[in-house]
């Protein structure tokens, strides 16, 4: 999810990302100093577990437990040279991702029984949801392979064996036949979103694949062309504590994209 951050910046202007985005402020040119990027790399874990906090109640979703970056970690605050790796999209529990969570928690036959793909999985709540409902098989997918290892610590704190996650870019890829795709905020940037059409419209053709979209209201997704074949499935307004967080977002909504091909 690289050049994410800055954007959802300017989007969303919250309290908790801008003091992120402050820590993140070119990490892309730093080097990975001392920790390993290897997915299965012990340092990494030790890393985040020792370096995030374990939060849940004040989200769209108390029932599940993340571990993100909050006023209460050494990095909230810290110089941006001393972190070691990429912008931490995996840190922060977006607005879209939290409601299509909620979606998928509230509605196990969205998922049960199908192989789903979260795409930009992040934390990888929406992957924990599907796999909490009963999903035959569950991919997240997120080219930050620290996500990756995120996404699994959350699997143990939730008591769910991890999920498979895969770090490629599968944006443009050949459509594999999964019965379900979730994108929570992916939607914050126009070119991305022109990919991500061309891309779902490929994968729907293909393989009959259901799409469901978490999203909060952003400018590139209520600007796009995909909004005249999305049909709302539902919308929840956010925890006090979220809107606090991302000020002028009030509510998060969960949509089908149905394009007539």
């Amino acid at each position: 999810m690289l050049a994410r951050f800055p954007v959802a910046v300017r989007e969303m202007t919250s309290f908790r990302v801008l003091n992120v985005q402050r820590i993140c402020h070119s990490f892309n040119s730093l080097p990975v100093r001392s920790l390993s990027t290897d997915p299965e790399s012990g340092g990494i874990r030790r890393f985040i577990v020792g370096h995030t906090e374990i939060v849940g109640e004040q989200s769209l979703t108390p029932e599940l437990k993340l571990r993100l970056l909050t006023p209460n970690c050494k990095f909230w605050y810290a110089r941006p040279e001393l972190w070691p790796f990429s912008d931490p999209y995996w840190a922060i529990y977006w607005p879209g991702g939290q409601a299509l969570t909620r979606y998928l928690l509230n509605n196990p036959s969205a998922s049960q029984g199908k192989k789903v793909l979260d795409l930009g999985s992040g934390c990888g709540a929406s992957a924990m949801a599907a796999k909490l409902c009963g999903a035959l098989r569950v991919v997240a997918n997120d080219i930050d392979s620290v996500a990756a290892i995120a996404t699994n610590i959350n699997c143990e704190l939730n008591g769910l064996e991890p999920v498979a996650c895969e770090t490629g870019n599968m944006i443009g890829s050949d459509p594999d036949d999964f019965d379900l795709i979730l994108l929570g905020d992916m939607f914050y940037d126009e070119a991305l979103a022109d990919s991500l059409h061309s891309w779902l419209d490929r994968c729907i053709n293909a393989h009959g694949t259901t799409v469901l979209i978490g999203d909060p209201g952003r400018a590139p997704f209520e600007e796009h062309g995909i909004k005249r074949a999305l049909h709302q499935m539902a919308q929840f307004e956010l925890p006090e504590s979220v809107k606090q967080e991302n000020y002028g977002l009030t509510c998060s909504t969960v949509w089908c994209y149905r394009p007539k091909l």
